[in-house]
């Protein structure tokens, strides 16, 4: 496509209705994503995706746009690859271009047993349809020649896997898209529209309380990222969930040529290359639970000072922006995505720092269980009941920033 899609977007707004079949409320990627499935694959049109700010304001507009899927136990590994299977087409499928550009991930380990970790992981992953290989540091150096590979004589790298699906997206490219192929079928999308309660009758949610007024709903989605618990303790619901703040930057640019997507679990940063030029970079969640969405300089100092001492040239560049998103985290480190034990309410939700690699196939697979009302295999071991059965899906060292 040579045309930028912000020339050719077109999207439709119209006033809320008193009713309609389904409400969203969270007006990011997995919102719109649900709305556009809902309408796509299953004729479901009567939606409405209420916002409070302006569509993909919140986290959807603060990550750091990595699609990967070598995750660590086979659930997860199923779905995400699915999610980046959907990515690679999404384009054709929108007419619209979201920059995807698929670039491989360098997964280094730096110890011993980090490297035997990183060989089970390119096992994992293969089995389970993420193509993964393990790779010794003479090879990560043809990967990506800008490594040192002597970590500055503190860090050596040891080995690592290669994720070949590891890609990158531009995350607001990505939200227009959904949004408007949502629009154009029906669906409609209100922003700065504040959901302040939940209207309940009985055992059961039959809309939600805005401050435009009430609307009423057959079903209601939580698609809210950093205040999920906020919504769900309306329902009546007390949720394993505990927001923290992840920072990230972008620096100015270097020479094109960066190739792949590089992540250090050891030093718990990652790194890759914009469209610009531009390096950017993430690492881990701030420690302590909070809304906070400020940014600080001991993010930007911790930060930097490990990504130059495996990415030297670092210490060349300038530091051009900084920004805050919120993660919404689960005691197992994998989302939610389930209707819940309120009838006429469902999650999705529990995002964490791995949110927007999931936006296609979370939006639908919940699509499908809001027009069904079958769970689909593929998200079943992520419903909420797990923790009451004690069947949690354990995957912290596949968080690459904890």
């Amino acid at each position: 496509m040579n045309e930028f899609v912000e020339r050719r977007l077109s999207l439709s707004w119209t006033p809320p209705r008193s009713s309609y079949d389904v409400v969203i409320v969270g007006g990011g990627g997995h919102g719109l994503a649900t709305a556009y499935y809902l309408a796509t694959r299953h004729g479901v049109t009567n939606v409405a995706v209420l916002e409070r700010s302006y569509i993909g304001a919140g986290n959807s507009g603060r990550n750091t746009t990595i699609i990967r899927a070598n995750y660590g136990i086979p659930a997860a590994v199923r779905f995400y690859q699915h999610s980046v299977d959907l990515f690679a087409t999404l384009e054709q499928e929108t007419d619209r271009s979201i920059l995807h550009k698929q670039k491989g991930l360098l997964w280094l380990a730096h110890t011993g047993p980090g490297a035997r970790a990183e060989r089970a992981r390119a096992e994992l992953n293969t089995a389970f349809g993420a193509q993964t290989e393990y790779v010794e540091p003479e090879d990560i150096g043809r990967i990506c020649p800008q490594l040192d590979l002597s970590g500055g004589g503190v860090w050596p790298v040891t080995g690592g896997s290669y994720h070949y699906g590891g890609a990158t997206a531009r995350h607001d490219r990505v939200v227009w898209a959904y949004a408007e192929g949502a629009m154009r079928r029906g669906v409609h999308v209100h922003q700065r529209t504040a959901v302040t309660g939940l209207m309940r009758q009985g055992d059961r949610v039959t809309g939600v309380v805005t401050d435009a007024g009430p609307i009423s709903a057959g079903v209601v989605l939580s698609a809210v990222g950093g205040h999920v618990t906020s919504l769900a303790v309306k329902a009546g619901l007390r949720l394993p969930i505990r927001t923290h703040p992840l920072q990230a930057f972008v620096t100015s640019p270097y020479a094109q040529g960066f190739a792949p997507i590089v992540s250090s679990a050891g030093l718990m940063f990652y790194a890759s290359q914009t469209a610009k030029g531009e390096m950017l970079l993430g690492a881990e969640i701030d420690r302590q639970p909070s809304y906070s969405y400020n940014s600080s300089y001991h993010f930007l100092q911790t930060c930097a000072h490990r990504a130059q001492t495996l990415l030297p040239f670092l210490r060349q560049l300038r530091i051009l922006r900084q920004w805050t998103g919120v993660c919404d985290m689960t005691p197992d480190y994998s989302p939610i995505m389930s209707a819940t034990p309120v009838a006429g309410f469902y999650l999705t939700t529990g995002w964490g720092t791995w949110g927007f690699k999931a936006i296609p196939a979370g939006g639908e697979q919940m699509a499908e269980l809001i027009a069904t009302g079958n769970t689909p295999a593929l998200i079943a071991p992520f419903s909420l009941d797990r923790f009451a059965r004690d069947r949690t899906l354990a995957d912290r060292g596949s968080a690459g920033t904890h």
